[in-house]
């Protein structure tokens, strides 16, 4: 199903866009959300990328990431809820990991909200947790939230 999906990286000129596909995929009430201010601050990072998710000229998802010596973190994934359950989510972590391998990474990282439903995501493609913190994030209900670190090292030739 994931034929009809374009990924580019992000310009500051598609700001607009991401901000919608953010506005629609992050729950207000978790606080997960970056502002336009903050994903601004990556487009002038060498090191930082932003790519978007488009069905025609619709935006669908986007992922942020950013590369420091052989590791790199996600910093968000966001597919729109209209659009989950085709392979986006999939497809941007693939691209990711493509785009820090170019680079010269080959240890990805990503922090989450323990109660976050990408789990699953992230479990399917190969990445495994490595750390929690308890009570971390806040949730606008007051409820404290564990956040999971989560780690997926390269496959060693041979070992699938």
């Amino acid at each position: 199903m994931t034929h009809d999906i374009r990924l580019t990286t992000a310009r500051v000129a598609d700001l607009a866009a991401v901000m919608r596909v953010m506005d629609a995929a992050f729950e207000p009430a978790y606080g997960e959300a970056w502002s336009g201010a903050q994903l601004l601050t990556l487009f002038a990072l060498p090191s930082a990328r932003v790519c978007i998710a488009w069905v025609g000229d619709q935006p669908c998802g986007f992922s942020a990431a950013r590369i420091a010596g052989p590791e790199s973190e996600l910093l968000l994934l966001a597919v729109d809820p209209a659009w989950r359950g085709r392979g986006i989510g999939k497809l941007l972590i693939q691209d990711w990991q493509a785009w820090a391998a170019a680079q010269g990474a080959n240890d990805y990282f990503l922090e989450m909200r323990a109660d976050n439903d990408a789990i699953h995501l992230y479990l399917q493609t190969g990445f495994s947790e490595v750390g929690r913190r308890a009570a971390y994030y806040r949730g606008q209900d007051g409820k404290m939230r564990d956040a999971i670190t989560m780690r997926r090292t390269p496959l060693v030739a041979g070992n699938n």
